[in-house]
Parts: structure tokens; C-alpha cells; sequence
């Protein structure tokens, strides 16, 4: 990795409250975002999970229709059967015969009223299923529809945001080089831990912008000379004078126009 060159604690202030600045801003853009990229990718796996169902539906129905024509042909075939032992016991000679046919009969004329039994059975889980299929392809449509209209709010917002994001990002790379490995660790480790993401805070009206607890002057005074890093031993947040905030404030806002 190659070594940052040295720079001045006034620098790595500015550097810290300009990095600060931009990060703030890409805060600010990602919260006119707010949760439109989540919901978005929530409704796609949800559309995703629904047509799976569906496909999974659509085969439950074309296996019971192939099970309908199954149990069809088996009462094609037992009625094939009926028909010949009823020609068979015509020209029967004895009773053990003609009986042994009506067995075969009756067990023919069974297996077609349980395969007409199971073929209503099958009609009725069709018709069921059918019912589902037409329910999750409403489903479907409405997300899709929910879907097209969330990506479009969100393709607006990021039409209008995404070059200054690119920009800011850039920069954000480019001031976190002046800054030392400790100091950028020190940086985001309190971005994490704050709400409103401010790790560097100037002293307004005395106090300290982030926990607003009154700074005594000469602290004031130790701030405003830039000669090392202060933090706020209320909130940890480091300290930059007034004037230093504003030219910063000044300099990121032409560099974004």
C-alpha cells in the first residue's frame, strides 16, 4: 500500500469535515431513497416465489389430467373385458366356467367404478387448483404492477441523483487519503454509532453541534488553532472550529454546483 504523504493537522481537519460534508450529503440522498431499493428487491423474490408456485401448480394440474387419462384407459380396457367374458359364458359348458367369468366380470366392473371414483376425485383437486393458479396470477399482476411503479419512483430519484452521488463518492475516496489509516477507522467507527451519521461537528454558539453541551473558552481557543485533534468528551465526536466549518461548507458547495 502506498504511504500517505504527510500532512498538516489543519488539513486532516478540513479533509475530516469535508469527508464529513459528503458523506452527510450521500446520507441525505440515500434517505430520499428510503426503503424503495428494499421494497423493491422484497417484491422481486416475492414474484419470484410466486411464480414458482405457479409452475409448481400448473404441474400438479397436468399430472392429474394425465392421471384422468390413465384411469380412462383402464376403464376402456376393463369394459374391453366386461364385454368379452359376457361373449365368453354364452359358450360356457358348466357352472365352474360361467361362475369364474362372472368373477372376472365383477372384478372388472369394480375397477371401473373405483378408477370413475378416482377420476371425480381428480376433477375436483383440478378445480381447486385451478381456483389457486387464478388467485396467484391476480397476485402476480398486482405485484408486477406495485413493481413497475416502485422501479419507476425510484429510477426518477436516482435520475436526479446519481451523477452527484458518483461525484461525491469520488471525492469522498479522494479526501479519506489525506486522512490517517487510525483517524479514517476513529471517523466511521462514530459515524456507526451516532443516528444522524456525524462524526465531525463545529462549535456553534459556544457549544458542540453534536451533543450541544457548552464548550469552556479555552478549549474553544485549542480548537481554533488546529494544532492537534479535539474531541467532544461528551459525545466523541471531533471538533472543528466555526470558521474552519464554513469556508469547508463554502469550498463542497461550488465543488457540487
Amino acid at each position: 500500500m502506498a504511504k500517505k504523504k504527510e500532512v498538516t493537522v489543519e488539513e486532516k481537519l478540513r479533509a475530516l469535515y469535508d469527508l464529513q460534508l459528503i458523506d452527510s450529503r450521500v446520507d441525505e440522498i440515500k434517505n430520499v431513497r428510503g426503503e424503495l431499493p428494499l421494497e423493491i428487491e422484497d417484491l422481486e423474490d416475492e414474484i419470484v416465489g410466486l411464480n414458482k408456485r405457479l409452475s409448481n401448480l400448473d404441474a400438479d394440474v397436468t399430472n392429474l389430467k394425465n392421471d384422468i387419462s390413465a384411469k380412462k384407459n383402464i376403464i376402456e380396457e376393463a369394459k374391453t373385458l366386461v364385454k368379452k367374458y359376457a361373449e365368453q359364458q354364452k359358450k360356457v359348458r358348466n357352472n365352474r366356467e360361467f361362475n369364474s367369468l362372472s368373477k372376472e366380470t365383477e372384478y372388472q366392473e369394480l375397477e371401473i367404478e373405483l378408477a370413475e371414483k378416482r377420476i371425480k376425485e381428480f376433477k375436483v383437486l383440478i378445480e381447486q387448483k385451478n381456483e389457486v393458479i387464478a388467485s396467484t396470477k391476480e397476485n402476480i399482476a398486482k405485484q408486477e404492477d406495485l413493481l413497475k411503479h416502485k422501479s419507476a419512483e425510484l429510477s426518477d430519484i436516482m435520475g436526479d441523483t446519481v451523477k452527484e452521488e458518483e461525484l461525491l463518492l469520488k471525492k469522498s475516496e479522494e479526501y479519506s487519503e489525506l486522512i490517517d489509516d487510525h483517524l479514517l477507522k476513529a471517523y466511521k467507527r462514530i459515524r456507526s454509532s451516532v443516528k444522524n451519521g456525524l462524526a465531525v461537528v463545529s462549535i456553534e454558539r459556544g457549544a458542540s453541534g453534536g451533543s450541544f453541551f457548552t464548550i469552556p473558552p479555552q478549549r474553544q481557543v485549542e480548537i481554533a488553532s488546529r494544532k492537534k485533534i479535539i474531541t467532544d468528551e461528551h459525545s466523541g465526536r471531533i471538533l472543528v472550529d466555526g470558521a474552519l466549518a464554513e469556508e469547508e461548507k463554502e469550498k463542497i458547495e461550488k465543488l457540487l454546483s
